[in-house]
């Protein structure tokens, strides 16, 4: 911003209004509204109309004089790019006219609340034809209603109408739009794409602080207050969703929201969290160790398992694809490896698959479309359409693995559940679509009791010695949005996870640690993968130690590289060591294997 004008001015017409300019040198991209306002009148197979949406008003609290926190209706900014309170819109189809109605600016409002934009900066800021205020709004539907008889207004809801009771009239519709929207916001442009990877960016910046940060805290309240610290201080004020920072068996509840016990004895974090960045969404999940370390052999198998069908569904994405089979595919896998833990016995996996037991570790669907919201909208579920996951045969709620038909019929039990996926309706994936792919495996104590324990069909599958021994593990997930491309994917999510979360962990807290990243993420064609999600910088730049709970890592020295017995590590200082995170990692785990090894004369292996 150059310069500031305030003109205060009056108008031939409305000489009460206030008029102040903002001017600017600088140029802005501008969200493209126009062109989505033409995608929703595409869908709605009309060649004439007017579509009307309210943005979201200002609302005070009940029984104060505080305001709700603002929210932009999102189909509003979908149409519109303005995230201001109290404005609207209306688009004329056959003139292609898209037009603003901002709210007026008096005096009062600018010295108590500030204000929006005014008129002449509506239509600098944002793409749009033309630009009035409010109290125009009226006037100017009536008269486009005069002028065509035969036209339809296109509405959301019948609350939404631009008068109330207006949605008992012949000239209203609000059956057609949501859906024509929903259609139009399923396939990303290239301006979304761009908000969505803004928001992973911020989000996986945020939850590296908590890594780094995480074993000197005590409380889930500590790890909320880091995650949402960083992201407003990178400019994203407003979370996706609520935070969700869950340790112990506080993972198993998936939507656990209290964030406020204690960390001491427990072996886990599952932290779910997103940045939004514009009013574009990031959802991204990681579940990692308090201690920096494995603390169990259980917790290491559930984290390598979840890893395993995340990996395995997210290289299987490409235009075309139903996303429906993976999410069966990712029962197989969690099937295979509960069997090989002997968390399940008594039952193959196809048995096992076909009466829905897995869903008693892995209750919920493999992901979700994200965009203006975090779970957003489309034509139909990115997990079926026609289909849906439903109850079990036996009826128990926590069961989600069958499919049903539109008759509800179960398919008999022994029939192949593939058969299910062969019918045309269930929904494809599409290039320009943005998913999460969130595989889990959870331990709920009250689910397992009461749910499956003593279930005359699941309970002969579940081993319960065993996953006695699991509990405390609580749950697993590990979640990244994806890119659907014209030859593959793009994972758009650059949080840190797997050897890259380690590293994290096992630096300073305070160190800035976040690996500089040379482009949007992991870019994939088919199954190769053709580019890598990190790139590791100079470590001597980042002049930090390594710590671990009991032996501490090597350091590296300030003076002259140093070698440690039959693996130097690379000169961390005095060259421009380029390395990768996986790379600089293994090399600091054989070492610090061989010294483990060498100290106690064990074979064993390290849990990290």
């Amino acid at each position: 911003m150059d310069y500031v004008t305030d003109q205060l001015g009056t108008e031939a017409d409305r000489p009460e209004r206030l008029e102040i300019k903002i001017a600017s040198t600088t140029s802005l991209d501008k969200y493209p509204a126009k062109q989505h306002a033409k995608r929703v009148a595409h869908n709605l197979r009309v060649s004439h109309g007017l579509i009307y949406l309210p943005g979201a008003a200002t609302v005070l609290l009940e029984d104060s004089d505080q305001a709700q926190p603002f929210r932009q209706r999102r189909y509003f900014y979908y149409l519109s790019g303005v995230d201001e309170p109290d404005c609207h819109l209306t688009y004329d189809i056959a003139r292609d006219e898209l037009i603003l109605y901002v709210p007026e600016i008096t005096p009062k409002k600018v010295v108590w609340s500030g204000r929006g934009s005014n008129v002449t900066e509506a239509l600098e800021r944002y793409d749009i034809d033309n630009a009035f205020y409010a109290p125009d709004l009226i006037r100017d539907v009536d008269k486009w209603t005069e002028q065509h008889k035969e036209g339809k207004i296109y509405i959301l809801h019948p609350s939404q109408a631009v008068r109330p009771g207006d949605d008992f009239s012949d000239h209203v519709d609000y059956w057609r739009l949501g859906k024509a929207i929903d259609g139009a916001r399923v396939i990303k442009d290239e301006h979304e794409i761009q908000l969505i990877k803004k928001a992973n960016e911020v989000s996986g910046a945020a939850h590296a602080k908590v890594l780094r940060a995480v074993k000197e805290l005590s409380n889930e309240r500590e790890v909320d207050a880091i995650f949402l610290r960083e992201c407003i201080a990178r400019g994203a004020k407003n979370q996706a969703y609520n935070i969700i920072a869950a340790s112990g068996e506080n993972a198993a509840v998936l939507h656990y929201s209290k964030n406020d016990e204690p960390l001491e004895g427990r072996q886990l974090m599952c932290l779910d969290a997103g940045a939004e960045w514009n009013c574009y969404a990031s959802d991204v999940t990681r579940t990692f160790p308090l201690s920096g370390r494995w603390p169990s052999e259980e917790s290491k198998n559930i984290y390598q398992l979840v890893q395993d069908m995340q990996e395995t569904c997210i290289r299987r994405l490409a235009p075309g694809v139903r996303f429906v089979e993976l999410h069966v595919l990712a029962h197989k896998i969690a099937i295979d490896g509960l069997l090989k833990l002997g968390l399940l016995h008594n039952g193959t996996a196809e048995e096992i698959l076909m009466i829905g037991t897995s869903a008693a570790f892995f209750p919920h669907g493999l992901g979700h479309h994200v965009g203006l919201e975090v779970h957003d909208v489309s034509p139909a579920s990115a997990i079926a359409d026609r289909y849906r996951f439903a109850m079990n045969p036996v009826d128990e709620p926590w069961s989600y693995i069958h499919l049903l038909n539109t008759e509800d019929k179960l398919f008999g039990e022994g029939k192949n559940i593939d058969t299910a996926l062969l019918q045309p309706n269930a929904p494809a994936l599409e290039e320009g679509m943005v998913v999460t792919v969130e595989p889990g495996i959870y331990f709920s104590r009250f689910a397992l009791e009461e749910g499956y324990f003593n279930h005359p069909v699941h309970s002969r599958f579940i081993n319960k010695e065993v996953v006695q021994r699991y509990l405390p593990v609580g749950g697993v997930r590990i979640e990244d949005d994806i890119l659907i491309t014209k030859s593959g994917h793009e994972n758009l999510t650059v949080a840190p996870k797997d050897v890259s979360m380690f590293f994290h962990l096992n630096s300073l807290p305070g160190s800035d640690a976040m690996p500089a990243r040379q482009r949007t993420g992991r870019q994939f064609h088919g199954s190769a993968e053709t580019g890598s999600q990190h790139t590791f910088h100079d470590l001597s730049r980042d002049n930090r130690e390594t710590r671990r709970r009991a032996d501490p890592l090597p350091q590296p020295s300030t003076s002259q590289p140093r070698p440690y017995g039959k693996f130097p590590l690379a000169q961390m200082n005095g060259t421009r060591a380029q390395l990768t995170i996986e790379e600089a990692l293994r090399r600091l785990e054989k070492l610090r294997v061989n010294e483990d090894n060498k100290d106690s004369g064990s074979n064993e292996t390290s849990l990290i």
